[in-house]
């Protein structure tokens, strides 16, 4: 678990996932802005938000809810489970 220290992004079949660590757990989303294709995984992460780094849309990391425009579609949230320092999710 300590091998990334906020943010990460995973392959799971086709599907781009990002990983969170934030001070409450670790939280898994989409990892492809819901607006335009970018990474979240590289976007800033200010108090369980992260901002996409191409138009600025906001989504709440842990429900994966969006927060601002110009996106207006959710990302999707995956089940994370941490044991013996691996992270698992459920995709």
């Amino acid at each position: 678990m300590d091998s990334f220290q906020r943010a990460a992004s995973v392959q799971c079949g086709k599907r781009r996932i990002a990983l969170f660590k934030l001070e409450d757990g670790v939280y898994a989303i989409d990892d492809v802005c819901s607006h335009e294709f970018s990474l979240l995984s590289e976007g800033e992460v200010w108090e369980g938000e992260v901002y996409c780094v191409k138009h600025g849309s906001r989504f709440d990391i842990r429900t994966g809810k969006v927060l601002s425009l110009p996106a207006t579609k959710d990302v999707r949230t995956y089940e994370v489970k941490v044991e013996d320092g691996y992270v698992y999710v459920r995709c």
